[in-house]
């Protein structure tokens, strides 16, 4: 309870300290005006195996088009530091402040363990700095509002990198249900399904890296339990950190993010859930994880609507990916992997509007053919030049979120937990004036 409790007052302190400094960022903190020309200097923040990914991405993004270098990164485990400055040649830092208060850094990457992306994010932009965020958003729903509302104060870019909702699908299938092609929204649904033998998130293990070790094998344990609960070392949980509610939310935060950040773009409008259910149970891999590899999301919305999500990670066969209207259906991912680019979307009537659609498109099923457009590192540096909002930006990042870890906590609390929209608060009992039946 207690370590609840110090968690609970380090974000009520981070926040208080976020809301002052906004008006501070505003006042004093000038970012660096990019000319035309301007190349955009980054800072990697987490330069594991995924940070490394992203480093390269934005590496090869910026070379390409001319636009962005990365000159800065930053990790706590000194061997990863070192690669990434091998591969980037720019200055490595053990600490991520120092990345941030360079007054050349134009924006930052983030792709450290959960916990720390809304500590990060909102350093960053209260120093004038744009931030592309790795997936999930935040650790949790609070953490998620108090970074959107930062973005809000401080104008500056945050695209949330959950790099599926750059393809083409989302945003014919946007259009599809914007252009009433398959009648009033009832249910979406998708899933994300893997199996492995050693157990996801089982990653290898340097067993001579720690807080006690010496040069490339040292690691700041500290720094980078930062306001989780304070532990002794455990390198399963620094190398496995996805295996532990302290850090992750699991399957939930992980991978669902892929299809909730998707799907809020389909409705045209993000939208916040009335009601969320999260179920499921560690079936197979009993190796001290935490998280469930089993878990199931339901959730119900105020416009009346539901999504139903599916996932294992001890079975990788997916359920496809669509959205049910009263009189059709859009099928997005027949193979169920929200990830990638598709072909075409597949727009099917109902058998009670099929005369309807026939008439009014001239057959009985339309394919809509899907188009390349700019991949999400590209959306992110363009936005940084002409500070136009992400494809992925902070408030559609936030509603995503809040359904993500409403189905955690009901998960973990065993509850079904409601939303309240008008005082963005979650609880297990809903609000009188939203009650639904």
């Amino acid at each position: 309870m207690s370590e609840k409790i110090e968690r609970r007052e380090f974000i009520k302190r981070g926040a208080t300290a976020a809301g002052a400094g906004v008006v501070i960022a505003h006042r004093s903190v000038h970012a660096r005006v990019l000319g035309a020309n301007d190349r955009i200097n980054l800072g990697v923040i987490g330069v594991g195996g995924r940070g490394t990914d992203i480093m390269r991405w934005a590496m090869e993004t910026g070379q390409k088009h001319n636009n962005a270098q990365v000159i800065a990164v930053s990790d706590v485990y000194r061997k990863r530091l070192r690669r990434a400055q091998e591969v980037s040649k720019g200055e490595g830092y053990p600490d991520y402040r120092e990345v941030i208060n360079r007054k050349d850094i134009d924006a930052v990457l983030i792709a450290t363990p959960d916990h720390w992306h809304a500590p990060m994010a909102i350093e960053a932009m209260k120093a004038g700095k744009d931030v592309c965020l790795e997936k999930p958003m935040t650790h949790t729903a609070d953490e998620a509002r108090q970074v959107s509302e930062v973005v809000k104060a401080t104008g500056r870019v945050l695209q949330v990198g959950s790099q599926t909702t750059s393809s083409d699908q989302w945003w014919k299938a946007r259009k599809a249900i914007a252009d009433g092609m398959i009648g009033q929204l009832l249910t979406s649904q998708g899933s994300y399904h893997r199996n492995s033998a050693d157990g996801e998130w089982n990653w290898p293990i340097d067993a001579a890296a720690g807080p006690e070790a010496k040069g490339d094998d040292f690691i700041d344990w500290k720094m980078w339990l930062g306001s989780a609960p304070q532990r002794p070392f455990d390198a399963d949980r620094f190398f496995r950190f996805r295996k532990y509610w302290d850090y992750s939310g699991g399957t939930a935060t992980d991978l669902f993010y892929h299809v909730m950040a998707p799907m809020n773009i389909c409705w045209g409008e993000p939208q916040f859930p009335y009601r969320v259910v999260g179920m499921g149970g560690n079936y197979v891999f009993k190796d001290g994880r935490e998280v469930p590899d089993t878990f199931n999301l339901l959730a119900d919305y105020p416009k009346g609507h539901s999504v139903i999500l599916s996932s294992s990670m001890a079975n990788g066969t997916h359920i496809p990916g669509l959205i049910r209207g009263h009189e059709g259906t859009i099928m997005m991912v027949p193979q169920g992997q929200f990830e990638g680019r598709v072909e075409y979307i597949t727009v099917t009537p109902e058998r009670i509007s099929k005369n309807k659609f026939k008439e009014k498109y001239g057959t009985i099923e339309i394919k809509l053919e899907t188009e390349p457009r700019e991949t999400h590192m590209e959306n992110f540096l363009r936005c940084v030049k002409t500070r136009e909002k992400p494809v992925l930006d902070a408030l559609t990042a936030y509603k995503a979120m809040v359904t993500i870890y409403m189905s955690v906590q009901s998960y973990r609390e065993g509850k079904v937990l409601y939303f309240n929209e008008r005082t963005q608060t979650i609880s297990d009992r809903p609000d009188a004036s939203q009650a639904k039946s």
